[in-house]
C-alpha cells in the first residue's frame, strides 16, 4: 500500500491560507533502489521549476527534502504517450534514465490498460511493455561506442552512449573497487567535457556485477542506462552472450542484446514507495 506524507517548502511571504494552492503532487518510486520523484505534469506547468536547479536539489536532499537520485517529470507530446523529463539530483540535466523509464511506463500502463505504450526521452522513442510484475523497454541501439584511456591506473574504458555517456571498466572484483574515491575522477575527466557516468562490471557464473557512479547523482544503488550500456559492452568484448543478467546493489536486470538492430532489450520491476505533496 502507498502511503501518503505531505511536505512543506514554506517562504516568508507566503501565509498558511496559500498553501493548498502552492501544492504539487507527486509519487516516489523506484527501480531496483534507483529512486525518483516523479510529478505528472501533462496538466500542469512545470517550467519555473525544471528551470530552478538550487529548487530540484533540495528536494532530492535526503536530509532537507523528500530525497531520490532524479526528479522525473511526465508531460504531454504529440510523439508519443507521454515525454520523461529528467533532472539530476544536484539539478543538472540528465539525457536518460532506464529505471525511471519503467517507472512511468508502468504509470501509464496501469492508467491506460494498455499492454505497450511510448516514451519520448530526449530524441528517443522507447516502447515498452509490461510483463505482470515487471516492465520491458526497447532502449534502442546505441548513438555511438569507442574507448577511453583515463589512466588512474585502470585499464582502457568502453564508452557507450545510451542516450546519455557512460565509461564500462571491465575489473576483476567490482566489489573491491573505491567508488566515492575514483568515481567523481572519473565523472569530471578531462576526456568527458560533459562529464559520464561509470560502471564497474565483473563477472559471475550467473551474470555480470555492475557498480555505477552516476553523474550528478553519485552513488546509486542501480542505473538502468548504466546496465545497458555495460550489456552492450559485455557483448562487444566478449564477455557476456546477447542475454546475460546484471546484479546491481539495489537489484537485478535481465538484458539482452537483440539480433538484427542490435536493439537494447531491459527487463526489470517497479516499486511505487509512497505518494504526497510538496
Amino acid at each position: 500500500m502507498i502511503s501518503r506524507v505531505f511536505v512543506y517548502t514554506l517562504w516568508p511571504e507566503v501565509n498558511e491560507s496559500s498553501y493548498i494552492g502552492l501544492m504539487t503532487d507527486f509519487l516516489k518510486m523506484h527501480g531496483c533502489g534507483n529512486d525518483f520523484i516523479v510529478i505528472d505534469a501533462r496538466k500542469t506547468d512545470m517550467r519555473n521549476l525544471l528551470s530552478n536547479p538550487s529548487m530540484i536539489s533540495m528536494l532530492c536532499d535526503r536530509h532537507i527534502g523528500i530525497g531520490c537520485d532524479q526528479l522525473i517529470v511526465i508531460g504531454p507530446t504529440g510523439k508519443a504517450d507521454v515525454e520523461m523529463i529528467i533532472r539530476n539530483a544536484d539539478g543538472s540535466t540528465a539525457g536518460m534514465c532506464g529505471n525511471a523509464v519503467r517507472c512511468v511506463a508502468d504509470i501509464i500502463i496501469k492508467e491506460t490498460s494498455r499492454k505497450t505504450v511510448t516514451i519520448l526521452v530526449g530524441d528517443r522513442l522507447l516502447e515498452c511493455a509490461g510483463a505482470g510484475d515487471l516492465v520491458t523497454v526497447d532502449m534502442g541501439a546505441p548513438a555511438k561506442t569507442g574507448t577511453a584511456d583515463v589512466g588512474l591506473d585502470l585499464n582502457e574504458a568502453i564508452t557507450v552512449d545510451v542516450g546519455n555517456p557512460h565509461a564500462v571498466f571491465f575489473v576483476d572484483d567490482a566489489d573491491a573497487i573505491d567508488l566515492q574515491g575514483i568515481g567523481p575522477k572519473i565523472e569530471h575527466h578531462k576526456l568527458f567535457p560533459n562529464r559520464i557516468n561509470v560502471e564497474f562490471v565483473s563477472k559471475r557464473q550467473d551474470g555480470l556485477r555492475m557498480r555505477v557512479w552516476e553523474r550528478g547523482a553519485g552513488i546509486t544503488l542501480a542505473c538502468g542506462s548504466g546496465a545497458c550500456a555495460t550489456a552492450y559492452a559485455a557483448f562487444a568484448q566478449g564477455h557476456a552472450g546477447r542475454k546475460t543478467r546484471i546484479h546491481m546493489d539495489g537489484g537485478t536486470l535481465n538484458l539482452e542484446i537483440r539480433e538484427g538492430d542490435g536493439h537494447i532489450l531491459m527487463t526489470g520491476p517497479v516499486t511505487y514507495v509512497f505518494k504526497g505533496s510538496f
